[in-house]
Formats: C-alpha cells, sequence, structure tokens
C-alpha cells in the first residue's frame, strides 16, 4: 500500500471512529429514555446501570394512561389531540405565509423590501420569553382557546429567513420560461417553486414542529381550561408526584416524543437533502 493510500484509510478510519462516537453521544440520552421508560421507578435513575436493560415491562406506560383517564384530571387522547391540531394548524399555515413571504422577498422587486427584509432578519434573532408578557396581554380576549396557542406562532421570521435562501438557488430561467407560458408571480410560485422546493419545506414543516409540539411557556400563559390543553403541560402530573416516578415520567417523556420521530421519518429524504445543499454551499 502506497503512503498516499495509507494516510487517506488513516483519515478514513478517524472519521468513522469520530462520527460513531458523536453518533452514542447524540442517541445515549433518547436509549436513556426508552429504557427508563420500561423499568421500575427505582431503577431508572441508577448510574450507569440505568443503562442496562433489566426488569423491562410497560406497566409505567398503562400508568400513564390511567393517571389521564377522569373528569377531573383529563383524558390523555385529548391533550394529544389538542397537541397535534395546534402543531398541524401552525406548520400547515406556515409554511403557506412564511413560503410566500420567503418568495415575495427573494424573487420579487417592490419598494422597501430590503429594508422590511432587515426587519424579518432582527425579529428572528428576539428570544420569545421577552415578548411572551406583552403577547400574552395582546392576545386576551383568546385566552383558553385553541386559537390563542396557534395564531402567534403562524408567522415565523426564521422560516421565511429560511425559505429566502432556498429560493434565491432556483435558476430565473425557471421563473422566466413559467412566465413566457402566461403564468403571473401566484401561478408560478405555486406552479413551478413550490414543487421544486420540497427539501426547503421538509425542512421549515420538521423544525415548526418540533418546536410547537414541545411548547410549555405559551400554553402555561394562556390555558386554565384543561379542555384545550396541549400534552406538554401534562408533564407536571407526574414530576409532581411525591417521590416522584421517574419510570412513569419517562413514559409520558416518550410518549411526547414518539410523533416529533415519526415527522422526522416521513419528511426524512428531504430533510437530508436540504441539510446537504446548505453544507454544500458552505
Amino acid at each position: 500500500m502506497s503512503t498516499h493510500a495509507a494516510t487517506r484509510t488513516g483519515k478514513k478510519a478517524r472519521d468513522y471512529v469520530l462520527m460513531t462516537a458523536a453518533a452514542i453521544v447524540m442517541f445515549a440520552p433518547i436509549y436513556y429514555l426508552l429504557i427508563g421508560s420500561l423499568k421500575p421507578s427505582n431503577k431508572v435513575l441508577n448510574g450507569f446501570a440505568g443503562f442496562i436493560p433489566t426488569d423491562l415491562s410497560f406497566h409505567n406506560y398503562s400508568a400513564v394512561f390511567s393517571a389521564l383517564d377522569s373528569g377531573a384530571t383529563g383524558y390523555f387522547g385529548q391533550f394529544f389531540i389538542n397537541s397535534f391540531l395546534i402543531s398541524l394548524v401552525i406548520v400547515l399555515g406556515g409554511l403557506l405565509v412564511n413560503s410566500m413571504a420567503g418568495y415575495a422577498f427573494a424573487r420579487l422587486d417592490w419598494r422597501g423590501r430590503d429594508k422590511l427584509f432587515l426587519v424579518v432578519v432582527l425579529l428572528s434573532i428576539v428570544p420569545f420569553e421577552s415578548v411572551a408578557v406583552p403577547l400574552m396581554q395582546l392576545m386576551s380576549s383568546y385566552r383558553d382557546s385553541l386559537i390563542g396557542q396557534m395564531l402567534p406562532f403562524i408567522v415565523n421570521p426564521f422560516s421565511v429567513y429560511l425559505f429566502y435562501t432556498f429560493f434565491l438557488d432556483i435558476p430565473k430561467s425557471m421563473e422566466e420560461a413559467a412566465r413566457l407560458d402566461g403564468l403571473g408571480p401566484v401561478g408560478t410560485f405555486f406552479r413551478i417553486i413550490v414543487p421544486n422546493s420540497k427539501p426547503a419545506f421538509a425542512t421549515v414543516a420538521i423544525l415548526t414542529f418540533l418546536t410547537s409540539w414541545g411548547q410549555f411557556l405559551w400554553p402555561s400563559l394562556m390555558t386554565s381550561n384543561p379542555a384545550v390543553r396541549p400534552l406538554p403541560l401534562e408533564i407536571g402530573v407526574f414530576s409532581a408526584q411525591t417521590p416522584p416516578n421517574w419510570g412513569q415520567i419517562f413514559a409520558f417523556g416518550t410518549l411526547l416524543v414518539l410523533p416529533v420521530l415519526v415527522m422526522f421519518l416521513v419528511f426524512q429524504r428531504w430533510f437530508v437533502q436540504s441539510v446537504a445543499g446548505s453544507a454544500i454551499k458552505g
């Protein structure tokens, strides 16, 4: 084997070792969550022994469903549906509104575009916690409603920016050909731009769903009626136990994570394409 080939093999082996180590570090918390959800509470927080799969059962899951199965505590299915509806509307509404805004900033010429886009970029770095209380006052008429939990999050400056950067790379010749066929800006957007931007839409859908599904601060400010509460707020039912039942807390956490994993598996092909494309563009 030549020196050059040996060096290349050594670099490849090093890369595999680093990637394997990174994968183990990232997957370890998820594995710990899954295994902990299947173990008795007194064996969950047990150091490295907590990683060993012993005494596994689905008792913690049945205990979670039993704890949220009455009119006094609310029903697990009811909280799940609330979370699903809120996330679905935010994702679908956000894809429509934010993609159209990104297209207007990236491909249309209009007065004040650059200044308004600067405002959008600045808004994307404002922490939500800093505006949560003023926003709660503005939305006071929508307290204890699903609309109040959806409406403020449909328009997302960061999503607008992601669409903007993706649309900039679409060849202008495609739009010019569409216009020669008689399509206006709206027709060009829906018949040319959208079908060629699946990676961008998949990426924004996953990131938006991840954020909206795990919302805790905003629902805790806006809801007091269990009928409209989303699933994440109900983790308080289990964390408030004395002593805490870690097996049930981990089971609830697993049920909370599963929809996000399903969402990622559905859109992973386009999501990976988008991330890989961003890395290549550097």
